[in-house]
């Protein structure tokens, strides 16, 4: 199994597909295109990409145990 560092790596590359989805869906709002929807996707890629910050931050913090 990996260490706990490796897999905080891991979290956060995720973290940031999930930060540079965010972005795109701002992109539709701002085109005007289903503006309702890309709302609810930003908001609830915006708690994921929280989870994920969490998670990668509690791995760092057992990784120095």
């Amino acid at each position: 199994m990996a260490d706990f560092s490796q897999l905080a790596d891991e979290i956060a590359a995720v973290e940031r597909q999930v930060g540079d989805a965010i972005f795109e869906r701002v992109r539709e709002q701002l085109r005007g295109e289903d503006v309702e929807l890309a709302k609810e996707l930003e908001r609830r890629l915006a708690m994921v990409r929280r989870s994920l910050q969490k998670a990668e931050a509690l791995l760092r913090n057992l990784s120095e145990v």
